[in-house]
């Protein structure tokens, strides 16, 4: 079964910079897209971003161009890192297996609590 830890989250300034990272075990983490999604405070999940099995990431449009996804098969982890944040950025981050298309119906971590405020 697939299981997930999350890390990094932090209090951070708008226009910061966060790294989050993402282990993952109990699956061929090399043959699977694995994605971000996120919760803000009363909201529903939102998926992020998507490393795919082949290599190819996607990227939520509220994210393009201050994201990135870092993704290393040796040790099954996925990094997603965070600049220019804005208080919108405020949720909960979780990383699960699957594609952008299924992500927010995955079963989820802890995650990691990322909060933008000044």
């Amino acid at each position: 079964q697939a299981q997930f830890v999350e890390s990094g989250g932090d209090l951070v300034q708008p226009g910061g910079f966060l790294k989050l990272s993402c282990a993952a075990s109990g699956f061929t983490f090399s043959g699977s897209s694995i994605s971000w999604v996120r919760q803000a405070p009363g909201k529903g999940l939102e998926w992020v971003s998507e490393h795919s099995s082949g290599g190819i990431e996607y990227y939520a449009d509220s994210v393009k161009g201050r994201f990135r996804l870092f993704r290393d098969n040796a040790k099954g982890t996925l990094e997603l890192e965070m600049t220019h944040l804005k208080p919108e950025d405020t949720a909960v981050y979780y990383c699960v297996k699957g594609s952008r298309f299924i992500a927010t119906r995955q079963t989820r971590g802890q995650g990691t609590q990322v909060t933008v405020s000044s």
